[in-house]
């Protein structure tokens, strides 16, 4: 299979799943925010059940994603390559599918519940899409060039802090409900996002993914 059919597949895939993720989240919220879907905050808690099943659906989302790059390519950096690639263009296609299915998102600055491990991952559903277009553009290229990238100590360190910067902009949000326990994200409404922190994270992913993408040249 050439490179061309490996990506059309992994395009073909990423789709398809962001449609089955929009569509299970449509009926949640249907079920969960009846009288107006398109809002979903002040924040109405799962049930245990529920979220038990959205936890696990969650991890099983990644192993499937994963599952799919290991099958394929070869090698850290092109596997990882299919990896972000799925990952963020299935991000994007969720948002799509879900403008398409219900009209959401309304604004550029919606507040969205991005992901439950190990809490709640709270911020404007804008700020994983840039990472996603990130990963899209950045994974796509490596992919098409068909060559062997690499990592090396500096870029997957500037990587990493970059991606634990993001991520703290995301868990920093309700951090200071934890220790109130889970009724005191009954109604919660987010107010400040940490800017700052998601922006220096962004960019240093983007140096990063930059530097790796330049050394194939």
């Amino acid at each position: 299979m050439t490179i061309h059919h490996k990506l059309f597949w992994l395009t073909l895939f990423s789709i398809a799943m962001a449609h089955v993720e929009a569509s299970l989240v449509v009926h949640l919220r249907s079920l969960y925010y009846p009288a107006n879907p398109l809002e979903i905050f002040p924040l109405n808690l799962l049930s245990h059940r529920d979220l038990a099943i959205e936890l696990t659906r969650e991890l099983a989302t990644v192993f499937m994603i994963l599952s799919v790059a290991f099958l394929a390519e070869k090698g850290f950096t092109r596997v990882f390559a299919a990896f972000v690639y799925v990952f963020g263009l299935w991000d994007i296609f969720y948002y799509l599918w879900l403008k398409v299915m219900i009209g959401w998102p309304v604004d550029w600055l919606d507040w969205d519940v991005l992901f439950l491990v190990p809490w709640p991952w709270i911020g404007p559903w804008i700020t994983p899409a840039m990472i996603a277009l990130l990963f899209v553009v950045w994974g796509g290229w490596i992919l098409l060039k068909n060559v062997t990238a690499k990592f090396n100590q500096l870029t997957a360190s500037v990587f990493v802090t970059g991606c634990l910067l993001a991520l703290g902009a995301f868990l920093l949000t309700v951090v200071h409900l934890l220790p109130q326990g889970e009724e005191a994200f009954r109604g919660y409404q987010p107010e400040h996002f940490s800017w700052f922190l998601f922006t220096s994270g962004y960019l240093l992913m983007v140096m990063s993914l930059w530097c790796v993408a330049k050394s194939t040249d």
